[in-house]
């Protein structure tokens, strides 16, 4: 059997996911140390102004923002290599 055959796409998105919540939490940790503030650096996408529905019998209110950082970036290579050589 070819080696990778078996990978699960649910353990590259859990690993993806967890390497961009660790990377952003870590690039936000190191916003306030001048040598590494350059790892919070990004760009944010999405709706600044959360979308509203009012249909009367309920509200409904979508709203989504993603943000990119270096941190969150670098995350997500070194899940892609732990996910290479699970």
């Amino acid at each position: 059997m070819a080696r990778g055959a078996g990978k699960n796409g649910w353990a590259l998105f859990l690993l993806v996911l967890a390497g961009v919540v660790l990377g952003s939490f870590i690039g936000h940790l190191a916003s306030g140390v001048p040598a590494l503030s350059w790892l919070d650096y990004g760009k944010s996408f999405g709706l600044s102004n959360p979308l509203k529905l009012d249909i009367g019998v309920m509200v409904l209110t979508f709203g989504l923002t993603i943000k990119f950082t270096i941190a969150s970036i670098i995350g997500i290579i070194i899940a892609a290599i732990i996910y290479h050589f699970i």
